[in-house]
C-alpha cells in the first residue's frame, strides 16, 4: 500500500506516514476544522489523532482531517439578542478544531439553538443562582471526588460540575451508538479468544507479549466459561471528537467501569439548574437504560430467590459514592468481601439471618483483588475462593474477571487489524492512533514523529491525557527536558505512543460567560435482554484551560451532563418496572453483618454525640452564669466530661469532633442504606461544628453554639425514627442508640448520687436527659428519689432507663422473625440478660437504689453492647 503525506498544524508536509490509508473526512464536514494548530503549554494540540495496525512489519493508519478557512463568527454574534450576546462575548473557538457551539461559518448549530435562547432569557443572578442550586443538590448528596495531592496527600472535593450541558442531536447520538455497540460486539469477542482458544496470538495478529506480560490478563481465567455466555454486559467508552468532525475513541472501559451513577447525579444536578429548560428541550431520559439493566441482572440469577449484589471495595475507594448510589437507585446489595463466603461451591452473603445465596455478582473492585487464594494472595477486600464459584457455573460476574486486559494502551495498536480480519472493515469509530514500540517498524515510525506523540507505558490502563510521571509528550519529559539517548530502544515493548489528541471544544461557564473548551464523553454500554443498550447521554468532561492535558478532574477538569436532544418529547419514562412484572415481587431485605455493625454503631455515635453536646451546653450556661471556672458544679461537669474523653477547655473539643467523624464514618459505610436527608442532616451537623469551632468563646457563646448543634443532631434522629423504613437496618440503630442511652443515663446518675457530688448535680442529670419540664410538673422539689424515679424508673419516661431496656426487649423480638439459623446461644443470652434487667427495675422503687445497683445497672447496659454482638455481628 502507497504512503500518504502528512501534514504539520500549518498545513506543510512533513514527510510519510507508512502503510497510511484515505483521509476519512469529508470536504463539506461542517465539523471539519481550519487548517491549523496551536501550542499550548509546551504540548503540541492539533496534530490529528490517527490510526495504524500493527503485525508482521505491516503498518496503516487512518487519519482525521481538517477543511481550510477560519470561521467567521462575528455576524452570528452580531445577529443576537444583548442577551445572548453578552453570553458569546468571550466564546472563541480554538483554531485547528471542531466545535460543539458553532459551525465553520460561525452559525450556532441547530441543536443549540432553542437552549441558548432560553438561557439568554435568564438574568445574571437567574443564571448564577441556577448554577448554585445544581452545586447545591451535589453538597447535600454527597458526591465528591478524591484529589491527590504531592507525597502522597488526598483531599475530599467537591464534584466539578460543569453547570452547562452538552447538547447532541439525537439523530447523531444513534450514529455514536451504533459505532459503539460494533466495537462492544468486537470487545467481546477479543475476551472470548483471549480465555479460550488465542487465535489472535497465534495467527500472530496480537505480539504473544502484549498478554503473557500483561498483569490484567489472568492465566486462571483460561478456559472459564461465563454462566452467562458473555464476559461483557458493562462498558464505557471515553470518545472525542477530531478535527474533521468524527468520534473517536480515546478508552475502552471493561475492567469496573464506572461513570453510570455519576452520569445520574451529574443529571439531577444539572436539572436543579436548568429543569425548566430541559422541560422544553426534548431531552431523553436515563431511567429507562437503568430499568433494562437491573431486569437483566434479575434474569441472570441462577435461581429465583437468590440474590444480585454490587461487590465495592469499601468507603476508602474513591468511586465508594457511586457503588452505594447504584446500589440504593436499583434495590441491589452492596457487598464488600468480607461478607462473601463460598459453601459448596455457591457464593453466599453472611447476613445477620444467615447465609443467602447470590448468583450475580456486579463488582466494582479490579479483577486481581477478587480472590487471594488464586489472585493476588495479599488482597484483604476479595473473598477467597470466588474464582472457585465462578468455575462451578453458578455465579455470574459483571464483568467477568480479566476483562482489564482489553483497556490496556498497547492493545490499541492492533485493534484496527482484528476489526478487518474478523468484520472484513474499519470500525465505524475507530480508536486514536496507537503504536506498541516492540516491534522495530513502530519504533523507526514513532523515532521519526516523536514531536506529535505521546509515548508512556505499553500496558497502562489509564487515557491519553491521564499520564504517568514518565510520559514523553512531542518528545519532551514533564519538566521539559529531552529523553535520554536510546530511551526508545531500551524501552521497546514496555512502551506504546499515540498520537497527540486533538479534542473538540464545548462551551462551559465562566464568570457568567460563555468560554470554549476542550471536551470528551464517557458513554456507557449495558447488556439487556435484546443486546447492547447505550445511554441516551453519560456525561462530558471539560478542561479548565485549552490545555487537553487539563480534561482529568484531578487537573481542574469539571463534569458536565450530555443531552441527547429529540425532535419530539420522549415518553416519561421511570425505574418503575411494568405492571406484573416479578421485579415487582416483595424479597425479603438482606442486611449483611457488617452492615448491621455499622447501623449499630452509627446509633450509639449519634446518641453519643447528643449526650456529649448537652453537658456542654450545661458546662457552658453555668460558666456564663458564674463567670467562674473553678465553682463546684463547673468542676463536677467538667470531670464528668472529662471521663468521655472531652476537654472543657476547648471550645470544640476534639472528643466531641471525634465522635462526629465516627457518626460520619459508620454511615459512610452503608450510603446504600441511608437517605439523602439523613446524611445531608449529619453533614450539616459536621460543616457547623468545622465552621463554628474555631471562632467560640467559653460561655454564653458556646452554649448558644451547642443549641444550634443539638437541634441539629435531633433533627437528624427525627428523621432516622420517623422516616427510615422500620426493616432490620433500622431496628440494629435504634438498639444502638438505646443502649447508649441506658448506659450514659445509668453512668451520670451514678456520679450524681455519688457523696462527693456538689449540689445542683441534680439538676444535671435531669437537664442532660431532657426532662426539666416534666420533673418541675411532676415533683415538688428536686431529691434523690424524684431523679432517679423519673430517670431510672418511669416507663413512659423515653429517655429513661427503664423505657430503653423496653425499647431493647422489643427490637429484640422484631430480630426474631429473622430466617436465621435455630439454637443461636448468643440469642437467648442477651435476650435473658436484657429482661432480667427489665424485671428488676420493674419492681424496684427510687428509695431502695443505692450507689451499687447504679453501679450494677452501668455494669449491665454496658455488656449490651458485646452479647448482641455475640448474637449477630460474629
Amino acid at each position: 500500500m502507497s504512503g500518504e503525506t502528512r501534514y504539520d498544524p500549518a498545513g506543510n508536509p512533513v514527510g510519510q506516514a507508512a502503510g497510511s490509508c484515505d483521509p476519512q473526512g469529508q470536504a463539506g464536514d461542517p465539523f471539519a476544522a481550519p487548517q491549523q494548530g496551536y501550542v499550548s503549554g509546551g504540548q503540541q494540540f492539533g496534530a490529528d489523532p490517527m490510526q495504524m495496525q500493527q503485525g508482521q512489519g505491516a503498518d496503516q493508519s487512518q487519519t482525521q482531517t481538517r477543511s481550510s478557512g477560519e470561521p467567521s463568527r462575528a455576524s452570528a454574534r452580531a445577529r443576537a439578542p444583548d442577551r445572548l450576546a453578552a453570553l458569546l462575548a468571550d466564546y472563541r473557538p480554538l483554531p485547528g478544531v471542531a466545535d460543539e457551539l458553532m459551525d465553520r461559518q460561525g452559525n450556532i448549530r441547530p441543536v443549540w439553538q432553542p437552549f441558548l435562547q432560553q438561557l439568554a432569557g435568564l438574568s445574571e443572578d437567574d443564571l448564577a443562582q441556577s448554577q448554585a442550586r445544581g452545586s447545591q443538590y451535589l453538597r447535600d448528596a454527597g458526591v465528591f471526588f478524591r484529589h491527590y495531592g504531592p507525597e502522597d496527600s488526598q483531599e475530599d472535593r467537591d464534584w466539578p460540575l460543569g453547570h452547562l450541558p452538552l447538547l447532541i442531536d439525537s439523530a447523531e447520538w444513534q450514529r455514536i451508538a451504533s459505532g459503539l455497540v460494533e466495537r462492544a460486539d468486537l470487545l467481546e469477542r477479543m475476551m472470548q479468544d483471549f480465555y479460550g482458544p488465542n487465535t489472535l496470538t497465534e495467527r500472530g495478529i496480537i505480539p504473544a507479549e502484549i498478554l503473557a506480560s500483561n498483569p490484567e490478563w489472568l492465566r486462571p481465567m483460561v478456559g472459564m466459561t461465563p454462566a452467562s455466555g458473555h464476559h461483557l454486559h458493562m462498558l464505557a467508552f471515553d470518545i472525542g471528537r477530531g478535527p474533521n468532525g468524527k468520534w473517536w475513541v480515546l478508552g475502552d472501559r471493561a475492567q469496573a467501569p464506572s461513570g453510570a451513577g455519576f452520569a445520574l447525579e451529574t443529571r439531577m444536578a444539572t436539572a436543579r439548574s436548568f429543569g425548566d429548560i430541559m422541560g422544553r428541550s426534548h431531552v431523553l431520559r436515563l431511567a429507562g437504560f437503568f430499568r433494562a439493566f437491573r431486569d437483566a441482572l434479575l434474569d441472570l440469577r441462577a435461581e429465583g430467590d437468590s440474590r444480585v449484589s454490587i461487590l465495592t471495595p469499601g468507603p476508602l475507594n474513591d468511586t465508594y459514592f457511586e457503588h452505594a448510589y447504584i446500589a440504593r437507585y436499583l434495590g441491589f446489595l452492596l457487598v464488600q468481601g468480607e461478607d462473601l463466603v463460598i459453601r459448596d461451591g455457591r457464593l453466599m452473603v453472611n447476613t445477620v439471618g444467615g447465609l443467602e445465596p447470590v448468583s450475580v455478582l456486579w463488582r466494582r473492585l479490579d479483577s486481581a483483588w477478587l480472590d487471594p487464594l488464586e489472585l493476588r494472595e495479599d488482597s484483604q477486600i476479595g473473598t477467597p475462593g470466588l474464582l472457585g464459584a465462578l468455575r462451578s457455573g453458578r455465579l455470574t460476574m459483571i464483568n467477568a474477571p480479566g476483562s482489564g486486559v482489553l483497556e490496556t494502551r498497547a492493545l490499541m495498536a492492533f485493534i484496527p487489524r482484528i476489526a478487518r480480519e474478523w468484520l472484513g472493515r474499519d470500525l465505524a469509530i475507530p480508536n486514536i492512533a496507537t503504536w506498541w514500540c516492540g516491534q522495530q517498524a513502530a519504533r523507526d515510525y514513532v523515532a521519526r514523529h516523536g514531536d506529535r506523540m505521546t509515548v508512556d507505558a505499553a500496558l497502562s490502563t489509564s487515557l491519553p491525557f491521564d499520564n504517568s510521571a514518565e510520559v514523553v509528550i512531542g518528545g519532551k519529559r514533564p519538566d521539559g527536558s529531552p529523553p535520554e539517548a536510546g530511551w526508545l530502544e531500551r524501552g521497546a515493548g514496555t512502551l506504546a505512543a499515540q498520537e497527540i489528541v486533538s479534542l473538540s471544544t464545548a462551551p462551559v461557564l465562566v464568570d457568567g460567560r460563555l468560554q470554549a473548551r476542550p471536551m470528551s464523553l464517557r458513554v456507557m454500554l449495558a447488556r439487556t435482554a435484546t443486546g447492547w443498550q447505550v445511554m441516551p447521554g453519560g456525561f462530558a468532561r471539560t478542561g479548565h484551560s485549552a490545555a487537553t492535558a487539563d480534561l482529568s478532574v484531578q487537573r481542574g477538569g469539571s463534569v458536565s451532563d450530555v443531552w441527547v436532544v429529540a425532535p419530539q418529547a420522549p415518553p416519561d419514562d421511570t425505574l418503575l418496572a411494568a405492571t406484573g412484572s416479578r421485579a415487582l415481587l416483595p424479597q425479603h431485605a438482606s442486611l449483611p453483618v457488617r452492615a448491621a455493625e455499622n447501623m449499630f454503631w452509627l446509633g450509639r455515635y449519634s446518641e453519643r454525640v447528643e449526650h456529649k453536646i448537652r453537658l456542654l451546653r450545661a458546662y457552658h450556661l453555668r460558666l456564663a452564669e458564674s463567670g467562674q471556672t473553678g465553682l463546684p458544679l463547673t468542676g463536677y461537669l467538667a470531670d464528668s466530661l472529662a471521663a468521655m474523653g472531652v476537654a472543657v477547655d476547648q471550645t470544640m473539643p476534639a472528643g466531641l469532633m471525634g465522635d462526629m467523624q465516627a457518626t460520619m464514618a459508620s454511615a459512610g459505610r452503608i450510603r446504600d442504606r441511608f437517605s439523602t436527608d439523613g446524611w445531608n442532616a449529619l453533614t450539616d451537623l459536621a460543616r457547623t461544628a468545622e465552621k463554628i469551632g474555631p471562632r467560640l468563646l467559653p460561655g454564653d457563646d458556646c452554649a448558644r453554639a451547642m443549641s444550634v448543634l443539638l437541634r441539629k443532631i435531633s433533627g437528624f434522629s427525627g428523621l432516622v425514627h420517623e422516616n427510615m423504613y422500620h426493616g432490620t437496618g433500622w431496628r440494629f440503630l435504634a438498639l444502638g442508640r438505646a443502649i447508649e442511652r441506658a448506659w450514659s443515663t445509668a453512668f451520670m446518675l451514678q456520679q450524681s448520687i455519688a457523696p462527693e457530688a456538689p449540689d445542683g448535680a441534680y439538676e444535671i442529670v435531669i437537664e442532660a436527659g431532657d426532662a426539666s419540664m416534666t420533673h418541675r410538673h411532676r415533683y415538688a422539689s428536686t431529691t434523690r428519689e424524684s431523679v432517679l424515679d423519673l430517670l431510672l424508673l418511669d416507663e413512659d419516661n423515653p429517655r429513661s432507663i427503664l423505657s430503653q431496656v423496653n425499647e431493647i426487649l422489643g427490637h429484640l423480638a422484631g430480630l426474631e422473625d429473622l430466617p436465621s439459623p435455630a439454637g443461636r446461644p448468643g440469642m437467648t443470652r442477651i435476650r435473658r440478660a436484657v429482661m432480667k434487667l427489665q424485671v428488676d427495675l420493674s419492681v424496684t422503687e427510687a428509695a431502695s437504689v443505692d450507689a451499687a445497683r447504679i453501679a450494677g445497672i452501668v455494669a449491665a447496659t454496658g455488656d449490651f453492647s458485646d452479647l448482641l454482638a455475640d448474637a449477630y455481628l460474629r
